[in-house]
């Protein structure tokens, strides 16, 4: 399937003073960063997870636990989507147990990646909370998953997507607007 760009939506400023927002936002809702930890879910999670912890760190002195999780094998729809899974590393060095987790993904969709993120990190203890953070809420969820922490809501038609570009993975920060074209390569936005 192919794809061009319809339009940019968060340009890298964007990008930084909404981390920045939701960094205030996590630490207020939370009384602060004591008791937290950030989890970021593969791919561009992690990249958004990691800042976010620089930032509250910044703010308020604080080391916040960071982990990385990786959901394929909890997909409920991995056998259909993924003939080959790629199954990378989850690496969570801390104790879960009655910590307040924020869990970190780029884009919110249908939920099902959430729903998949929340039985991991269940099997791997009992957090006394978990957050939702994501950058992008697309909305035409499928489960009833609701994010704690929107850093933007972006209405998309069938036929469109969001796509999160971050330095770390795609050599530029960049929300973007993209639709489907049968019959025409992808335009590529960056590197």
């Amino acid at each position: 399937m192919k794809f061009r760009v319809k339009a940019t939506l968060v340009d890298p400023e964007g990008i930084r003073r909404t981390l920045t927002r939701l960094a205030h936002e996590i630490i207020e809702r939370n009384r602060g960063w004591e008791n937290l930890a950030i989890v970021g879910m593969r791919t561009r999670g992690i990249y958004i997870a990691e800042r976010l912890k620089k930032l509250i760190q910044q703010i308020e002195g604080g080391d916040v636990p960071l982990g990385v999780l990786d959901v394929t094998l909890y997909r409920d729809d991995f056998r259909l989507k993924f003939k080959q899974p790629q199954i990378q590393v989850t690496q969570i060095d801390f104790d879960v147990d009655e910590k307040n987790i924020i869990l970190v993904d780029d884009v919110l969709y249908t939920g099902r990646t959430a729903r998949a993120a929340l039985d991991a990190l269940m099997d791997l203890g009992r957090p006394a909370r978990i957050q939702l953070a994501v950058l992008v809420d697309r909305g035409h969820r499928e489960l009833p998953i609701k994010p704690d922490f929107v850093g933007k809501n972006v209405p998309t038609s069938i036929g469109e997507e969001v796509r999160v570009r971050m330095t770390e993975h795609d050599g530029e920060d960049a929300i973007l607007l993209v639709e489907r074209v049968d019959g025409e390569e992808e335009e590529t936005h960056g590197t």
